[in-house]
């Protein structure tokens, strides 16, 4: 009787005008916008490179190390989108009754009068992310999905209501479109 095989691999395709360097656990990806780096490694996932592509393969039948060679593609995937085209996430500043001031400082995302309080709440941009702000609009950019989508997080955590009922009391910035 002949063992069936128990491993399981993705392989993912290198884009042209992407180049990929690997150093030990660290990917480094450069494209046109810029280069982005990320450390993936698990013991019981190999990776190999082939030419113009990468094969993630595991051994094991284990249902956690077949998920994460699935991971591992998807976060190589999104690392050659973001060299590509970029990651963009809109939010809208929404208020009731207090104007909401939103201002950049350095690596800092100010809102002044959030329901009228004198504090101003601050929270930080992430890495390499941008933030513009166009009358109600924040748009957030950036070519790591992480850093991108974290710093967006951050705003809109950081305007969160508590202790008030959230039906009547809406008040805050939300992430309204999410893209490349």
């Amino acid at each position: 009787m002949a063992k069936e095989s128990k491993g399981y691999q993705e392989t993912v395709e290198i884009p042209q005008g992407i180049t990929v360097k690997i150093n030990g656990p660290k990917f480094t990806v450069k494209g046109l916008k810029g280069e982005v780096s990320r450390e993936i490694f698990h013991l019981h996932v190999s990776t190999k490179m082939d030419g113009g592509k990468i094969t993630f393969h595991t051994d094991s039948s284990r249902k956690l190390d077949k998920a994460l060679v699935g991971t591992f593609a998807a976060h190589l995937a999104n690392m050659f989108k973001g060299v590509t085209d970029g990651f963009e996430y809109k939010m809208k500043c929404v208020y009731a009754h207090f104007p909401i001031k939103m201002s950049v400082k350095g690596k800092e995302f100010v809102v002044e009068n959030m329901l009228g309080e004198n504090k101003p709440r601050r929270t930080n941009i992430v890495g390499g992310a941008k933030v513009a702000i166009a009358g109600e609009f924040v748009t957030v950019t950036g070519i790591s999905l992480e850093e991108v989508s974290q710093t967006a997080a951050n705003i809109e955590l950081m305007t969160r209501i508590k202790d008030r009922d959230p039906r009547r009391f809406q008040d805050g910035i939300y992430i309204i479109q999410k893209g490349a």
